[in-house]
């Protein structure tokens, strides 16, 4: 009774526009026309949509994997970073909508599913303590923890490290992405013995170049992970 009356009240409304949905944190029909899932081919190393159709991503690499090595084993993303996905992004990131972590996180989850093998532990990007400090949250952290929640497994939230604060990587090349991150990020001497010899699903928001994707797998692999996959929201193409 009481939640028939509350629905009642208060109809689910939609996440990105509020206007009524089918469901609580769901998206009315021109918002999920505007959400860019990456659904069908994607690549299997970041994620990204691949054109043709098939029913399985197992080797099939885009044009950025096949010209730059990664030091992971396979990625994968929820969406394209634009339309309503840059959107859910940038209002996750700076709108201090935290609110959305548990919707967009569940996205996620599904896209991961056919990376995941074995008890993995979920382990976010990090942000250096200064920027924690003003922004009061890391968004890689609240997506990781509502992923391993409905994966099922164990979330690390502080693994890993970032040994400087490095400038924002906006507006940067590749090469200059992927120099400004060198030895920037390592493990957390503390957390390793949870992680050693164990599989990685390894979080973040935005994939762009996989520079810093790339910089924390070389520190989970120098601290004994025996595997890890990435795992983004949202991957940025070329035009993006």
């Amino acid at each position: 009774m009481w939640p028939d009356a509350i629905r009642a009240i208060y109809p689910p409304s939609c996440l990105a526009c509020g206007e009524p949905a089918e469901r609580d944190y769901g998206l009315c029909g021109a918002c999920w026309i505007r959400t860019p899932f990456l659904t069908g081919l994607v690549c299997d190393a970041c994620g990204c949509g691949l054109p043709g159709e098939g029913r399985t991503n197992d080797g099939l690499l885009c044009d950025d994997c096949l010209r730059v090595a990664r030091p992971w084993h396979k990625g994968r993303a929820a969406m394209s970073y634009r339309d309503n996905g840059r959107r859910f992004a940038l209002q996750l990131k700076h709108g201090d909508r935290t609110d959305l972590a548990g919707p967009l996180a569940a996205w996620m989850a599904t896209a991961a599913r056919p990376i995941v093998e074995g008890p993995m532990r979920v382990i976010p990007v990090p942000l250096h303590r200064s920027r924690l400090f003003l922004r009061r949250f890391n968004q890689a952290a609240l997506l990781a923890q509502r992923v391993a929640a409905a994966l099922g497994l164990d979330c690390i939230p502080d693994a890993l490290v970032r040994r400087r604060r490095t400038p924002s990587l906006g507006g940067l090349s590749r090469e200059e992405r992927f120099r400004t991150l060198q030895d920037s990020i390592a493990a957390n001497p503390a957390r390793i013995d949870r992680f050693a010899g164990n599989g990685v699903l390894l979080v973040d928001d935005v994939m762009t170049t996989g520079a810093t994707f790339a910089a924390c797998t070389e520190a989970l692999h120098a601290a004994g992970a025996s595997r890890v996959c990435v795992l983004a929201l949202a991957r940025a193409g070329k035009d993006d």
